[in-house]
C-alpha cells in the first residue's frame, strides 16, 4: 500500500508501508541517523521522543531485534522511514523482525522512500514538522507539533534503587537510557534514580555520594524550573552530565543553548578531548547545543570540540567538580573509546570521599 512522507517545506516523497499504514496522518520532528547498526537501541532511545527517524543506511533490520540491547522498555519514535528493512533476520539472539516488533507498538515504518533525497533536503532546510500518511491530501495543520514538556512523559515516576556498590551515585532521569544505569552499576555503584522534579530537599536526603543528570529529549529550556536545583547539586556534589544533562548543567550556571539545524545524530562523531589530546569516535543523538559566546562568567572549562563543526561537546569546572558532555559516552549503539569518562567520574567520586559542602 503506498504511503507518503510529507515535509513542511512541502517536498513529498512516496513510498510503500513495510507496516501496517496507519490510521490517521502521524506527525513529528523529522531527523535522520547515519549509523549502519544500532536501530535497536535508537528506537529505545527516550531522546527520540515523538521524532520520525530517518535511517541514511540503506538496509535495515537484517539482525532483527533481540531481547538484550533495549535502551528502554519501549520505542519512543513517532515513526520510521527506510530504504529497505528486511523481513528475514540473521542474528542467533533475534527474537523479532524489525517490522514485527514496529507492528506490536503500532510504530509505521515507510519503505522504499529515497532517504538521500529526504537527509540532503533535511540538511538544507533544517529538521522540521514532518507527516506519515496513506494520501497527499494533509492539512496544513498537520505540521503544527505540541509544546508539551518531553520530559514530563518519559522520566520515571518513583523513586528506585538498584545495585549494592560502595559509591552512592543519584541518577537525575530525564529520560535516561539504560547503557548509563549499566554504566554506573559495573563500577561498583549503588545507583538511586529519580524524576527529574524531584525536589533539592529530596535528593539531598537520599545523601548521594555523586550526581548524574541524563540524557533526554527536547528543548532544555522547556524545563526552566530546573536549574536551580541542579545548581545547587553541582556546587554541592561531583556531577556528570550527559547529552541533555550537559545543556541543563550549562544553562544553571548561565550559558545559553541554541538548536543546530539538523543536529548530531549517529556513531561516527569525532570529537576531541582538549585536556588528553586524543580524538575519538561518539554517538551522538541531540538537535541542542551550548552557545560559545554565552562562556564569560560561568566557570565553565571547554574540555571537549567536535571536530566535524567545531561545536561544544562537554566542559569542566574552574571550581566545582563538574564533568558534562554532549556525546554518550555509555555509547549503545556506538564506540565504547569515551567510556573512561565514567571512570574519570568514580574518581571524582571517591576524591569528594562523601563530603557535602560548597565549592565556592
Amino acid at each position: 500500500m503506498e504511503g507518503y512522507l510529507q515535509l513542511k517545506c512541502g517536498d513529498q516523497f512516496k513510498g510503500e508501508w513495510l507496516t501496517n499504514a496507519p490510521e490517521k496522518p502521524i506527525k513529528g520532528e523529522i531527523v535522520f541517523f547515519t549509523g549502519m547498526t544500532g536501530y535497536q537501541e535508537v528506537l529505545t532511545d527516550p531522546s527520540y521522543k515523538d521524532q520520525i527517524i530517518v535511517f541514511t543506511y540503506p538496509l535495515i533490520g537484517n539482525y532483527g531485534i533481540n531481547e538484550v540491547n533495549f535502551e528502554s522498555s519501549k520505542p519512543h519514535v513517532a515513526g520510521v522511514v527506510v530504504y529497505e528493512a528486511k523481513e528475514s533476520v540473521f542474528h542467533y539472539e533475534a527474537k523479532y523482525s524489525l517490522k514485527e516488533y514496529l507492528q506490536k507498538w503500532e510504530i509505521p515504518m515507510l519503505g522504499h522512500i529515497d532517504t538521500r533525497a529526504v537527509v540532503k533536503k533535511i540538511r538544507n532546510v533544517g529538521t522540521m514538522p514532518a507527516v506519515l500518511s496513506s494520501t497527499t491530501d494533509v492539512d496544513e495543520n498537520s505540521f503544527t507539533l505540541s509544546n508539551t514538556e518531553k520530559v514530563k512523559e518519559i522520566t520515571s515516576t518513583k523513586v528506585e534503587r538498584f545495585g549494592n556498590g560502595k559509591h552512592h551515585i543519584v541518577l537525575i532521569d530525564f529520560g535516561s537510557k539504560k547503557s548509563i544505569m549499566n554504566s554506573l552499576l559495573k563500577r561498583d555503584c549503588t545507583v538511586t534514580s529519580v524524576p527529574y522534579n524531584t525536589t533539592l530537599e529530596a535528593i539531598n536526603g537520599l545523601k548521594p555520594e555523586g550526581i548524574l543528570l541524563s540524557n533526554g529529549p527536547g528543548d532544555p529550556k522547556d524545563i526552566e524550573f530546573v536549574l536551580p536545583t541542579i545548581k545547587n547539586l553541582i556546587q554541592h556534589y561531583p556531577t556528570l552530565g550527559i547529552c541533555l544533562g550537559h545543556q541543563l548543567a550549562s544553562l544553571a550556571l548561565g550559558a545559553n543553548t541554541e538548536k543546530l539545524a539538523f543536529g548530531h545524530r549517529g556513531a561516527n562523531h569525532p570529537v576531541i578531548d582538549l585536556e588528553k589530546n586524543k580524538v575519538m569516535m561518539s554517538s551522538q543523538n541531540h538537535s541542542y547545543v551550548v552557545e560559545k559566546n554565552s562562556l564569560k562568567d560561568t566557570g565553565l572549562v571547554l574540555r571537549f570540540k567536535n571536530l566535524h563543526d567545531d561545536s561544544i561537546e562537554g566542559f569542566t569546572h574552574e571550581v566545582y567538580p563538574l564533568q558534562t558532555v554532549q556525546f554518550h559516552p555509555e555509547a549503545n549503539p556506538g564506540p565504547v573509546e569515551s567510556g573512561y569518562l565514567f571512570d574519570e567520574f568514580i574518581e571524582t567520586v571517591k576524591a569528594n570521599n562523601g563530603r557535602v559542602y560548597a565549592y565556592a
